[in-house]
């Protein structure tokens, strides 16, 4: 009696493990049926920004490990996904959602927004679980854009983020990934900080934050781009700028264009340093335009056109270029590259409004997924893009 019991046990734990290991194989397979059916661009912008509105307090968790086999040992153990993950990609969907909101008034995406800020920040505008990390600062980046509120309600938090970052400061003035990788500066970096140093400088006449943005882009500039190709490696080692991972990493190039972007639309023109960000966005955006397939898409090692098509990478440079086309001499072909990256983004859009195909999160310097799959932050980027105000938007 006691066997089977034990027999029965077992039995319920191996249907269990097996269906956790199925059940999202399963669950694609579904999702993929009839993929890339969108040939309107309206009808894709309300499919895509309902899928990312029920995301924005429902976050989907992205696994760290790329096992899809006995996934479970990987939740026991913890090495499932982490928190600070969650941080850009609640950012990215913030920041989607927000450009939707500018063109349209949305009462029911306000009200999902408001839900979401206040599981985030305490009645004092404090956070409710304190960041350890600086991913935290796109987030903060991300709620600073909002309209429709008093952001100033949440000024201790971004005070926190603040004071997080010059914690981080290394010797040489810019800012670490991580305090336990003091000697390693990441392009990741650049579009978590940037932006947020740049808004939260202006908009509290603090020239150090904007200071320590600028000097985080030119560093980068010089130590961690490939001269000719002007693409950023994964990271460099911060005593002997040895380049680290790989040249043209997709997602890289996306932090980078985040980074670059925003910070450049938050300096007001005349400021000292805009000149320099203009600069440096003629350079990417040619650099960017190179590598674009003629499918419209980037590769998630954009100089091997072996390499699989990468949704995140897509999302974010076609959004970068949007931007670039802003610059006068690179209006046309910025235009025309972001309206193909639109195009092959809807290709690859599920019949519920998820975009598919994204690269899984990076496991270390050099070591990246092979696993494509939905990312909220490649949602909250295609809702970006396609929501971009009237004088830039992608017909």
């Amino acid at each position: 009696m006691l066997m089977q019991m034990f027999s029965l046990l077992f039995l319920s734990i191996a249907v269990i493990i097996v269906m956790i290991d199925i059940l999202p194989i399963f669950m694609d397979w579904t999702g993929r049926i009839h993929i890339g059916r969108y040939t309107d661009t309206g009808k894709w912008n309300l499919s895509i920004t309902k899928a990312g509105l029920k995301w924005l307090n429902h976050t989907p968790k992205i696994k760290v490990t790329d096992n899809t086999r006995l996934v479970v040992l990987d939740m026991l153990r913890g090495n499932y996904t982490k928190s600070a993950i969650q941080h850009w990609q609640e950012a990215a969907l913030l920041l989607g959602l927000t450009e939707y909101l500018v063109n349209n008034h949305d009462k029911k995406t306000e009200d999902e927004i408001r839900t979401f800020l206040d599981a985030k920040f305490d009645s004092s505008g404090q956070w409710k679980n304190k960041p350890e990390h600086i991913d935290a600062a796109i987030l903060s980046y991300a709620v600073m854009k909002l309209e429709f509120l008093d952001i100033d309600q949440y000024k201790k938090a971004f005070d926190y983020v603040w004071d997080m970052i010059q914690a981080h400061i290394g010797e040489d003035g810019t800012v670490q990934y991580r305090k336990s990788m003091k000697n390693y500066r990441y392009v990741d970096t650049i579009g978590f900080i940037c932006p947020f140093l740049i808004a939260y400088g202006i908009r509290y006449s603090n020239e150090e934050c904007v200071e320590i943005a600028v000097k985080q882009l030119k560093e980068y500039e010089q130590h961690g781009m490939l001269e000719k190709y002007y693409i950023p490696s994964h990271a460099y080692h911060l005593n002997n700028s040895m380049p680290l991972g790989l040249y043209g990493w997709g997602r890289g190039l996306g932090w980078f264009a985040i980074g670059l972007a925003d910070a450049w639309l938050e300096l007001p023109t005349g400021h000292g340093s805009k000149e320099i960000l203009d600069e440096m966005i003629k350079k990417f955006a040619s650099s960017v335009l190179s590598f674009q397939s003629s499918d419209g898409n980037w590769n998630w090692s954009v100089a091997r056109g072996e390499s699989r098509p990468d949704s995140s990478t897509t999302a974010t440079l076609g959004w970068f270029l949007l931007q670039a086309s802003q610059i006068e001499e690179l209006t046309e072909k910025c235009k025309e590259g972001a309206n193909r990256a639109v195009g092959y983004l809807m290709k690859v859009t599920r019949r519920n409004g998820a975009v598919d195909f994204s690269q899984g999160d990076t496991k270390d310097i050099g070591v990246y997924s092979m696993l494509f799959n939905i990312l909220p932050f490649t949602q909250g980027f295609c809702i970006r893009i396609i929501n971009a105000n009237s004088e830039k938007k992608v017909s």
